[in-house]
């Protein structure tokens, strides 16, 4: 065999190699070390509008959760296409939105109309997830009372978070309770920081009472971001991320979210990571960026 027929030989052979590679680049799905949820709508340039087709797309990305606020005002053969869409595809369903309130004294209060009313919501909110396999539903209890002692107000928050907790630890649901800012987004509310999450949890003592820590919401109301969450693991079953300023994904604020993943995966933490934020940019641009932002900050 001449020489020239061997360079062709090898050629060859590499460009086949080089296909082969590049197929199986693309072949192979990413594999992230959090559990990170995009929310409905993230991705529509991608996806399209149709929720289905969303999923299958996150999921084509390497996300294996979602989150859905609004979950509950879908139609109920919409909330049974989304569970069974997840299911099939081996992906966990977030927190949902289930009892809040942010004009109104809800928990803060010892009127026993707003005690029934939080039953009923949380019935109606273990309905809802049992139709996506959720196990976590998002409480913000409602605003706090100028008028009250705010030790009497803190004593009836627990008293209804146990009236709420005894529906959700029959049915194996957790509701997490979310501090909000009172600074930026949410003046007024009872709730805002984690040692006070915390402390409620503990004192209403169940396991279906726990933490959503909010990195963006904490950022901005006692930063501490790290040293809270340590303080205060053995409450917190759920996070969510943004950045801040401006609520817009990991990268593009002040905050280090590649150490902070790396530090609460190094604690063993197994659970959703709750893509709660906006796109820093337009259109598919934006929804390549924010894709690009969880592959580097999930990079350690």
């Amino acid at each position: 065999m001449n020489r020239r027929n061997l360079l062709k030989i090898g050629t060859n052979v590499a460009l086949a190699t080089a296909v082969l590679d590049r197929r199986s680049a693309k072949a192979a799905p990413r594999k992230f070390k959090l559990m990170y949820a995009p929310h409905f709508g993230m991705f529509k340039h991608h996806a399209g509008e149709d929720l289905i087709d969303q999923i299958k797309f996150m999921n084509d990305q390497g996300f294996m959760a979602i989150e859905d606020n609004g979950l509950p005002g879908r139609p109920v053969d919409v909330q049974e296409k989304i569970g069974k869409e997840l299911a099939k595809r081996g992906m966990t369903m977030g927190v949902f939105v289930s009892i809040a309130s942010f004009d109104k004294v809800t928990f803060a209060s010892n009127d026993p109309a707003n005690a029934e009313k939080i039953v009923k919501d949380a019935e109606a909110a273990v309905e809802v997830a049992k139709r996506v396999n959720a196990k976590w539903t998002t409480v913000v209890p409602g605003r706090f009372d100028t008028g009250r002692e705010w030790d009497y107000q803190t004593a009836y928050v627990i008293d209804n978070l146990k009236r709420a907790a005894a529906v959700f630890e029959k049915n194996n649901v957790v509701m997490v309770l979310e501090p909000l800012n009172p600074y930026r987004d949410h003046p007024g509310l009872f709730l805002t920081k984690i040692p006070q999450s915390f402390q409620i949890c503990r004192a209403v003592g169940s396991p279906s009472c726990k933490t959503l820590f909010d990195m963006y919401h904490q950022q901005i109301t006692e930063g501490n971001i790290i040293p809270n969450i340590d303080r205060a693991w053995e409450e917190v079953v759920y996070f969510q991320v943004g950045d801040n300023p401006g609520r817009k994904e990991p990268t593009t604020g002040e905050m280090n979210y590649n150490n902070i993943f790396k530090h609460i995966h190094s604690k063993g933490y197994k659970g959703v990571v709750g893509m709660e934020h906006g796109n820093s940019k337009k259109d598919k641009a934006g929804e390549k960026a924010v894709i690009d932002a969880y592959v580097a900050c999930d990079r350690f």
